[in-house]
């Protein structure tokens, strides 16, 4: 490890907060683990007296490492990425519980913004291994397309960042639920109804005993399952505000793609003209579309030629995205999946087909490493 002395960024530091780094003696020894607050003006200044070192790597932050790594290992830091989210949100509250989302938020946002593309690609395709609970990747997928769209529609960055984490934390209180229904084929029994209609609250108030104070984050929580006509829960108010407003749709887009016990995923055109029929007009939805597009990155589709490729960019319209072949038109196996451009006559899409319809087996992995070639 290379180290500095901690004075070069004592700017990074302040009394009561916690430290964003471990703190090394100038030996090397660990004299302060990352996320202790130092207690007082007198301890920090005896810090930089003493002449405390930092790790050079750890000053990096997630988000900057993101944006920085070669693409090669963007699939690699999406699934760390998802494991540490799933690490912050399972029992919570727990001590650590900010400073864990908030190193987590700021390590997929980082990828976010490197490759949106990619980003859309972990929506559709579902990535993340069985040991990451199914309401973690739910929140995580609703989270990437609520900052996706309010990108899109140009929210300010701290109004991007904490619709993301709003995503990341509104179903907080029924996370094991989710698991559950996700495989029962029959309705939710009365208990769980209950839990159900009572979430929204008792997310609110998961989050307050984890120490979140950010009033808007807290409301838009407690608010997204209303409605602007006021037929939403729990108190069937009509002044939800933007932040739930987002959400609400965007949970509503994702879970159409997501596929349960009781019934397979909707693919992306259809889910896109459910959601412009549900909610005719309005801008956010409408953001939303354009920003998937009808055939968005993951999707699987059949060209014109016959052959069955797998969407990896979005193009120039909603209509012709950039695709890698995966069959000939005679159901072959590509030996090298070629990058096509849709909006070429003979490279047309006919439309999304199911994963069954590819024919040829194809991992997870090898799916993924096509979007970043």
């Amino acid at each position: 490890m290379q180290h500095a002395a901690l004075a070069t960024v004592k700017q990074r530091l302040a009394v009561g907060v916690p430290l964003p780094f471990n703190v090394y003696d100038f030996d090397r020894t660990l004299l302060l683990a990352r996320g202790h607050k130092v207690a007082s003006r007198d301890q920090l200044d005896a810090l930089l007296e003493r002449g405390a070192l930092v790790d050079i790597a750890e000053l990096q932050s997630g988000r900057e490492k993101a944006l920085m790594a070669p693409r090669a290992v963007l699939p690699r830091m999406w699934n760390e990425g998802l494991g540490h989210i799933h690490k912050a949100l399972l029992h919570a509250p727990h001590p650590a519980f900010t400073l864990a989302l908030d190193d987590a938020a700021e390590a997929v946002l980082g990828l976010v913004e490197r490759d949106p593309n990619l980003a859309i690609f972990q929506v559709l395709r579902q990535q993340g291994g069985e040991e990451v609970a199914y309401g973690v990747r739910r929140s995580l997928h609703t989270a990437i397309t609520s900052y996706l769209v309010a990108h899109r529609l140009g929210w300010e960055p701290a109004a991007l960042e904490r619709v993301f984490k709003v995503a990341l934390t509104m179903n907080i209180s029924m996370l094991e639920l989710q698991g559950q229904l996700s495989k029962q084929k029959a309705a939710p029994d009365a208990a769980q109804r209950a839990d159900l209609a009572t979430h929204p609250m008792r997310s609110v108030e998961t989050l307050m005993l984890a120490g979140v104070k950010d009033d808007d984050w807290l409301q838009a929580v407690a608010r997204h399952h209303e409605q602007e006509d006021g037929s939403g829960y729990p108190t069937g108010r009509s002044d939800v505000g933007e932040l739930a407003s987002l959400v609400r749709r965007a949970e509503v887009y994702t879970a159409k793609l997501a596929s349960r016990a009781f019934r397979a995923a909707i693919s992306a055109d259809i889910a896109g003209r459910q959601m412009f029929m549900q909610d005719p007009g309005h801008p956010m939805t409408a953001a939303l579309v354009k920003e998937f597009g009808i055939y968005p990155p993951g999707a699987f589709v059949r060209l014109a030629s016959g052959e069955v490729a797998v969407v990896v960019k979005r193009g120039p319209t909603v209509t012709t995205p950039i695709v890698a072949c995966l069959t000939s038109a005679r159901g072959a196996a590509a030996s090298e999946p070629l990058q096509l451009d849709t909006s070429i006559a003979r490279h047309a899409i006919q439309g999304i087909v199911g994963e069954e319809s590819v024919g040829v087996p194809i991992s997870g992995d090898r799916l993924i490493s096509l979007t970043i070639g």
